[in-house]
């Protein structure tokens, strides 16, 4: 995760763009996330677990070798050599190795049914053994150990906790502390043992582990041992080369992170800090990672070391975890060290709770331990080395024991630290309008997410509730209310849902256009008959995308942006011959623009003609599904994305949602067709498809998530139905894909559960609405075109039909037109004449 981290920061600065990177790993996968490592027995996928982005090294051009580590590094030639006997030379080395779990040197600890607790492969290992075993045990009862315990109960094995220290997690929590969790911990059945430690692991004569010797002479029966007492920083190619290491280990480095050796720095758990210290939380080695990072990128050309820039000395250790379901936190002094400390102390055995504040003589808050209840942490931590505001028996007691009214966040200072796995202060996060765009600006909230919280209670409050004046519902509860009641008219749900004063009313610009898009969701039927016409907005209302100078844009659909010799003679025809700007646009469209309202007809008569449909480039619907040309003619392609990408554009055209849909295809990894910054893009792999979802390459980009992986035709097309559906279902007006799964309750995971899992039983119901859309597509300018009635609305003036508008004019510019700028204006129409009135202005 450090060396992730130090990567995007390089990233952030500009170096890969510059400079040769190349990564180096023993594990045989990108970096992933070892905080919540115990999730994938809750689920998890080792892909749910990365925190690299699929393409990020082959964005930044970051070459990267993984399951080969380096066993030697020759500092006079700078070179490093790896297992497989690759060696590559070095400017700058950077050591980010971690740490390694500490077995205690006991007989029999190498036995078959022995295990550390530290990779997804050691949980591979662990789960795939456990399959035979009844009972476990964990030797170690801190944080990983205690996580370790909650796996192997969730694997159905009778657990047993073994902790030489008298107490539970030692290092983070006190006596009373340790005493409200061990009674929380052995109600839920896991036998814990702690003051002693394990002597000897006994084997059968098969070579596996029947069970274990403890030190104070007792014995354990048990199928499985799980070693997890503590880590150990991995400095042996540090030694080897001749660094500089710590009395008690740990690669000795500066405040810029450097080693003894100017050209070679160390972060994270491998590195003794300037402090004397080794961390082994995340937010420190972030620290660190971000100051050798900065040193780097700021002595770029310069003599290796020579850069200044920000430094680490030292870092925040607090925490805060769920461990077996119990929140534990602590911080600052949480064992009352200094001289002169005090004190104050709520605990409530039955409901297991404890918490501990320590205060200095004149009211500071020093540091603390919350166990069972650990709301008030993201406050507390931010308030240690100052006075409260009030009272300290405040901060503890519990809502309705006769404290007064909470201390809130808002009572923080700007310049309290809120996030601290990204040194994110409360000022920062208050800058920011919404949750999605704290963890875009400032990362707060995307590390443990234990401040997640707080940062919900610092931002802006939503505002009222409902989607407009006219309803108190928001856009899915409309949309249930509609799709549950089978209701087909805008007046009926206004008066039957909406609010008292806004019910027999004509209702307002938000809510009308939002209700056609549910109404058309749900049933797909012509937009402009009969009430629906008045419902929507200016460019729904005439088919067209509405331009600046008050002329209008047509824009043929070309699936795959595959299009005959024939029709591509068509377009540029009635380009010629209506006088349009002609222009190819980046999603494999051409797009005509400055047609009048009364053109329109015309020129989409003659498209029809040649067979082209609606691009729906003016509603809320699908746009185009982008691909290459994949492996039909491109060398490095492995399935046929222009097939796939023709396939999908035609199955979702025309599909009403609550924003805008981009999507594409590519070929291959090499992602030509920029796949991940749509909102449904899709890459072709050896074995399939994989799906990414979420993306947005607007204003405020966003890479798509992975959703699944190597999928066949029949599954790709499945996953992507009940994804849209369910989106349309429950995003919000004018929600585009990205900030809805950012918003959504438990993000990508709950996603895949629900359209992967079938989490909610939805997928079935999902399935049958995109069939019936499919189903029911019928392209919107042909049914006008065959009616005249719907022609009728296509004037500028209603008094005055085939009369062109002359406020629309054009000058030339490169051989084409453009708008005339200089007759824009707001004011009323020609003398006589009545413009068409629509909804938006």
């Amino acid at each position: 995760m450090v060396g992730q981290r130090f990567l995007e920061a390089l990233a952030e600065q500009g170096v890969t763009g510059r400079t040769r990177i190349t990564v180096l790993g023993e594990e045989p996968r990108p970096a992933y996330d070892r905080v919540r490592l115990s999730s994938y027995f809750d689920g998890r996928t080792p892909d749910d677990l990365s925190v690299t982005a699929p393409d990020f090294l082959a964005r930044h051009g970051i070459e990267a070798h993984f399951g080969d580590p380096v066993e030697a590094v020759d500092r006079t030639a700078r070179t490093v050599t790896t297992r497989s006997g690759l060696t590559l030379p070095y400017d700058t080395l950077v050591l980010a190795t971690g740490s390694y779990p500490f077995v205690p040197p006991v007989p029999g600890r190498d036995a078959e049914g022995c295990f550390v607790y530290r990779t997804i492969e050691d949980l591979l290992a662990i789960e795939a053994y456990a399959k035979g075993a009844g009972t476990g045990a964990v030797v170690g009862g801190g944080l990983l150990g205690l996580e370790a315990a909650g796996a192997l109960r969730g694997l159905g094995l009778a657990t047993h906790v073994v902790e030489f220290a008298p107490r539970l997690m030692p290092v983070q929590v006190d006596e009373g502390g340790g005493a409200a969790l061990l009674r929380t911990v052995e109600s839920m059945g896991l036998t814990v043992h702690t003051g002693t430690g394990t002597a000897a692991v006994r084997t059968g004569d098969d070579g596996r582990v029947t069970g274990m010797e403890l030190s104070d002479g007792s014995e354990i029966a048990t199928d499985l041992v799980v070693f997890s007492a503590g880590v150990r920083p991995r400095d042996a190619l540090a030694r080897d080369c001749g660094l500089a290491v710590g009395e008690r280990g740990g690669i000795a480095v500066d405040e810029h992170c450097r080693t003894s050796d100017p050209a070679v720095y160390a972060i994270g758990e491998c590195a003794l800090a300037a402090d004397g210290r080794v961390y082994g939380l995340v937010a420190p080695g972030y620290e660190m990672a971000l100051t050798a990072a900065e040193s780097i990128g700021a002595g770029a050309g310069e003599p290796p070391g020579t850069a200044a820039g920000r430094t680490f000395t030292g870092a925040d250790t607090s925490t805060k975890l769920k461990l077996l379901g119990v929140d534990v936190a602590s911080f600052g002094d949480a064992h009352g060290t200094a001289a002169g400390c005090l004190d104050v102390v709520y605990a409530d055995s039955r409901a297991g709770v404890y918490k501990k504040l320590v205060m200095d003589a004149d009211g500071v808050l020093l540091g603390g331990v919350l166990v069972g209840d650990a709301e008030a942490y993201g406050m507390l931590r931010p308030l240690t080395g100052s006075r409260p505001p009030v009272a300290p028996e405040q901060l503890v007691l519990p809502a309705g024991a006769g404290a007064p009214a909470a201390l809130g966040p808002a009572a923080l200072p700007d310049s309290a630290v809120v996030c601290s796995c990204h040194n994110v202060t409360k000022g920062a996060i208050v800058a920011c309008a919404s949750l999605p765009e704290v963890k875009k600006c400032t990362k707060a909230g995307t590390g443990c997410g234990g401040c997640v919280t707080v940062i919900r209670q610092l931002l802006p409050p939503p505002g009222e509730s409902g989607l407009c004046g006219c309803f108190p519902h928001s856009r899915q509860e409309l949309y249930e209310i509609v799709r549950t009641l089978r209701l087909d008219s805008y007046a009926e749900l206004l008066d039957a849902h909406g609010r008292a004063e806004a019910r027999g009313g004509e209702g307002c610009e938000v809510c009308k256009p939002v209700v056609a898009s549910v109404l058309a969701s749900l049933e797909g039927a012509y937009p402009l008959d009969g009430e629906r016409a008045a419902l929507q907005d200016t460019n729904d209302h005439f088919l067209a995308n509405l331009q600046r100078n008050g002329s209008y844009s047509v824009v043929p659909r070309v699936p795959g942006g595959e299009i005959t010799p024939d029709r591509l003679i068509v377009i540029g025809e009635v380009a010629r011959d209506f006088g349009l700007y002609t222009k190819i646009t980046g999603g494999q469209r051409i797009d005509l623009f400055g047609a009048r309202v009364d053109q329109l007809p015309a020129i989409w008569a003659r498209l029809v003609d040649a067979g082209f449909e609606s691009g729906h480039a003016y509603g809320k619907a699908l746009r185009t599904v982008k691909s290459c040309v994949g492996q039909t003619w491109c060398r490095y392609g492995v399935q046929d994305s222009v097939r796939m990408a023709i396939d999908l554009e035609l199955r979702y055209r025309g599909l009403r949602a609550p924003h805008k849909l981009k999507s594409a295809v590519s070929g291959c990894t090499r992602e030509c067709a920029e796949a991940q910054s749509k909102d449904f893009g899709v890459i072709a792999t050896a074995n399939g498809w994989n799906l990414h979802v979420g993306g947005n390459g607007g204003a405020t980009p966003r890479h798509a998530d992975l959703l699944a992986r190597d999928l066949s035709d029949a599954e790709l097309v499945r996953l992507i139905d009940r994804f849209l559906m369910f989106y349309v279902r429950t995003a919000d007006r004018l929600e585009r894909t990205a900030a809805w799964l950012e918003r959504l309750e438990g993000g990508l995971e709950h996603l895949r559960d629900v359209v992967v899992h079938d989490s909610l039983g939805l997928c079935a119901e999902l399935e049958a609405q995109m069939a019936a859309h499919v189903a029911g597509y019928r392209d919107e300018w042909a049914a006008t075109l065959e009616d005249p009635e719907r022609l009728a609305r296509f004037v500028s003036f209603v008094n005055a039909p085939g009369t062109p508008d002359p406020s629309v004019r054009f000058v030339p510019e490169r051989d084409q037109l453009k708008p005339d700028l200089a007759v824009l204006a707001i004011g009323p129409a020609p003398a006589g004449r009545t413009y068409e009135g629509v909804n938006t202005p």
